[in-house]
């Protein structure tokens, strides 16, 4: 057997579908974030600016989530040493878990090396540890839960995406008395819609059915000290999990999930993704844990209020342009193209021509012919930036003979973020 005709042949058909993924080399810039170096070749470097981060609030070039994190380093060192069970167990992390048991109103949490293993560790070991389980999943799921999903021993079934009736029906089917895990996410972040919550909640009250909820795209940017959209409507008390990340709103590394006691002790006790693997160091969990006590404060709100202004002026400038905006409630900005190849060339344009970064959105992360730009605005995205955005993405959607849509009413920009924000490295970022 020729083994390196199976790999090549293997990446072929990725390029003959148009879905090969190009890396681009960038070195992020925290002081002027969020510009970046693009490093083009070994001898050619181009100042870009990045607009599809999703370190949203940039709280990962933050001066006191750098400091925290290099006191952390120089104190303890690197490494953590080891899985939480041989030496990994740092005080740093500790109390990282005390403050998002906090944040989300809940009796622990449990910090994972990232957000795809604490969904896939979680969601398995419930599933498995629930008797004669049934597991029923949104449509549109991040891949972490299809692969918890997978991972365990549970039957599933899937609910079409944010379809209550379907999901009552499946409810009904399984019975009052059969265990039941409803796995939905709070933030959709290829669509950017939203989950109703509250509704699932009184579904799974109901029925009798446990319910497990991811806010990884939500956490730090929504409610009032940054606990996601379950805290912003009132409901983090009526969902039995929350996962959360720490790479996104937090701006560092790592994932978690906050419980009741007796549910984290039994992941704890039982994943076998978590047992194994190696802890998070010191030096990230302190940076974490910065960045999870600033955003609980005033700071925090003022932070949330201009990221928010950011992502609307972006959706109503872009619109008003009569470029193809997906529309939704949330920070994310989708831009419609519909082909693969045809993203994959629009961005590759914004970049060489007009040196901004974004990646496309092809198939499998979305459907076929749903292929997209997703844009994330961040509070450090000035007016201008907004306007260089704007003028490059028209140009690009000329050049390329892409459909623009009929011009919508915009209504005014109302400015009430700038009104409540005070905190001077932000606000003078937005002038």
């Amino acid at each position: 057997m020729v083994y390196r005709r199976i790999f090549d042949d293997a990446i072929s058909r990725l390029k003959d579908e148009r879905r090969y993924r190009v890396f681009a080399d960038l070195e992020r810039d925290a002081e002027a974030f969020p510009r970046a170096l693009w490093r083009r070749s070994k001898d050619c470097a181009e100042e870009i600016v990045i607009w599809c981060s999703n370190d949203y609030l940039c709280m990962g070039r933050h001066p006191d989530v750098i400091g925290a994190m290099t006191q952390a380093a120089a104190r303890h060192g690197v490494g953590s040493g080891g899985t939480r069970n041989i030496s990994g167990t740092n005080h740093p992390l500790v109390e990282l878990e005390a403050e998002l048991a906090d944040l989300h109103g809940k009796e622990a949490a449990l910090v994972f090396t990232s957000g795809w293993i604490s969904n896939l560790a979680t969601i398995s070991t419930i599933g498995d540890l629930l008797p004669n389980c049934l597991i029923l999943s949104d449509q549109l799921n991040h891949n972490s839960m299809i692969e918890g999903v997978r991972r365990s021993k549970a039957e599933r079934k899937i609910f079409r995406h944010n379809d209550l009736a379907h999901l009552e029906e499946l409810l009904a089917e399984a019975g009052h008395e059969r265990a039941k895990l409803i796995v939905f996410e709070s933030l959709y972040s290829m669509n950017g819609d939203i989950a109703p919550i509250g509704q699932i909640a009184d579904l799974a009250k109901r029925y009798n059915a446990m319910t497990y909820m991811d806010e990884v795209h939500a956490v730090g940017l929504y409610g009032p000290r940054g606990g996601g959209i379950a805290e912003r409507d009132g409901v983090m008390d009526r969902i039995d999990v929350i996962e959360g990340t720490l790479a996104k709103g937090f701006g560092t590394l790592g994932g978690y999930i906050a419980a009741s006691e007796a549910i984290v002790d039994a992941v704890r006790s039982y994943a076998p993704s978590f047992i194994f693997t190696t802890a998070l160091p010191p030096a990230v969990a302190a940076a974490a844990n910065t960045a999870v006590r600033f955003l609980k404060q005033r700071q925090g709100a003022e932070l949330r209020a201009l990221h928010q202004r950011q992502a609307m002026l972006t959706k109503h400038a872009l619109s008003a342009a009569g470029l193809p905006v997906m529309a939704n409630p949330s920070h994310i900005v989708p831009v419609l193209v519909g082909d693969a190849e045809l993203c994959k060339a629009a961005t590759d344009m914004l970049l060489e021509r007009h040196s901004i970064y974004i990646q496309p959105i092809n198939y499998p992360t979305v459907a076929k012919g749903t292929e997209r730009l997703r844009i994330t605005p961040g509070p450090l995205h000035t007016d201008a930036h907004v306007a260089h955005l704007v003028e490059s993405l028209v140009d690009v959607w000329h050049s390329l003979k892409l459909s623009f849509v009929e011009k919508p009413k915009i209504l005014e920009f109302k400015r009430e973020a700038d009104a409540h924000c005070t905190y001077p490295e932000f606000k003078r970022a937005a002038e």
